[in-house]
């Protein structure tokens, strides 16, 4: 690709991310939902079931829910994706789209980076809330602003991932549907509860879930605890949370940016 075609499609994506900042500007219900979800949840576990929640080695359980919430977070990608696409097709959006003169790319570009400013504001009341309830970063900036980065490149895979289903599926409401995931999958983790006390098979599927990864990287990386590290014979994702966060966010991005792309490219054949 030549230098000028470059420019021409970092200008199409430019204006892509200009027009889903504004969308979403204009959906309060989308908006709402994404930011006080993980609030509801952070309350929920914080106050009513903590207490009755054990932490392996005794660790603030609080200091152990945030970071899951906040990967919680990145995990919405997966709902705001799919819904926003199926409502682009349905609508006939994507079809005028394809008749103008701008890289294949840039719509979907443009939205998936617009996922990752939406999360960025979605971390920081989370975050200040966790603050005011005893979470602490205990291991300083630098590590704190690797946790910060892989949360973020974590919404950039959950995004993509998102937009893919929602050129699969057929209708809003089947998009409402298959994005229940995205409140599910958080279930089958480590982000509520250690893996150390499921069954065998269940805390096998846990372990190798990657919002676990994610989870127990930035669990590593604010110094709060990691209890998956510390039970008997972990996995190697819980063992090396990082580098298994990095693994699965580069393995999504690969999977999800060339099958979106290309689904786009043939459906506007």
């Amino acid at each position: 690709m030549s230098d000028t075609s470059l420019t021409w499609a970092a200008r199409d994506a430019s204006a892509m991310i200009g027009r889903q900042t504004t969308r979403l500007r204009h959906a309060p219900g989308l908006l709402a939902m994404t930011l006080t979800a993980p609030l509801l949840m952070l309350v929920l576990f914080g106050y009513l079931f903590g207490s009755a929640i054990d932490v392996p080695g005794g660790g603030n359980y609080r200091e152990y829910l945030v970071p899951g919430l906040l990967v919680s977070v990145s995990t919405l990608g997966i709902f705001t994706g799919t819904l926003q696409a199926v409502q682009d097709r349905q609508r006939g959006v994507m079809d005028r789209f394809r008749t103008l003169p701008m890289s294949r790319s840039a719509v979907p570009v443009g939205q998936a980076v617009a996922e990752v400013l939406l999360a960025a504001v979605g971390l920081v009341p989370l975050a200040l809330i966790g603050l005011a309830m005893g979470w602490r970063i205990r291991n300083g900036v630098g590590p704190a602003l690797g946790a910060i980065g892989l949360l973020l490149l974590f919404r950039l895979a959950t995004a993509w991932i998102g937009q893919y289903l929602g050129t699969v599926v057929k209708n809003e409401e089947a998009a409402g549907q298959l994005a229940a995931l995205t409140f599910v999958l958080p279930m089958l983790s480590n982000t509520y509860v250690p893996t150390a006390g499921m069954p065998g098979w269940l805390r096998f599927l846990a372990e190798w879930n990657p919002i676990s990864a994610v989870v127990g990287a930035c669990r590593d990386l604010f110094g709060n605890t990691a209890a998956s590290a510390a039970a008997a014979h972990p996995s190697w994702p819980a063992a090396h949370p990082v580098a298994a966060s990095l693994l699965w966010s580069a393995l999504l991005l690969a999977v999800f940016v060339l099958l979106t792309i290309r689904r786009y490219v043939r459906d506007g054949r």
